[in-house]
């Protein structure tokens, strides 16, 4: 009595690298796909929501419109901002050298809009600004370099 020797004989190719590599794995269940699109979904919704909410919590926007050197110590800095009507605000203007250093730097405060002044297309919201800059030497060119709501802390300190 022989027996046969199996060694020699080829098994099928999904055995053999099963041996090798391990079962497949289980793909997810239909329960746990429809789990991982609601979250992906309520994701989303959240991130849109949030994207939307916080360009409109912005509520001081500015332009820069052009620039003017009168001499050596002084330039001019034309700008728009754009705020809500009864809004104070503050801004920092600097002028700048040949090289990128400041030169020049003042913070203007820009009052509320008067009730009269708030015609117009927008309501008065944008207003048009001139910040005159004393210089220590010869700039050649003036920026917003930013815009803020001051705090109440920072009014009562006047």
């Amino acid at each position: 009595m022989t027996t046969e020797d199996k060694s020699g004989t080829p098994q099928p190719a999904d055995i053999s690298l099963a041996n090798r590599y391990g079962r497949p794995k289980r793909g997810l269940s239909a329960k746990t796909k429809r789990r991982a699109g609601i979250a992906a979904l309520a994701a989303g919704i959240g991130f849109m929501a949030w994207v939307s909410t916080s360009s409109a919590t912005s509520s001081v926007t500015f332009k820069d419109i052009g620039y003017s050197t009168v001499d050596a110590t002084q330039a001019e800095v034309d700008f728009q901002v754009t705020r809500e009507p009864g809004t104070a605000v503050k801004c920092a203007i600097k002028a700048l050298d040949a090289k990128f250093a400041v030169v020049g730097w003042k913070v203007i405060d820009i009052p509320p809009a008067q009730p009269e002044s708030q015609q117009g297309a927008d309501g008065g919201r944008t207003t048009a600004q001139r910040a005159v800059l004393r210089t220590e030497s010869l700039s050649v060119s003036g920026v917003v370099d930013n815009c803020w709501i001051p705090d109440a802390a920072e009014d009562a300190a006047k």
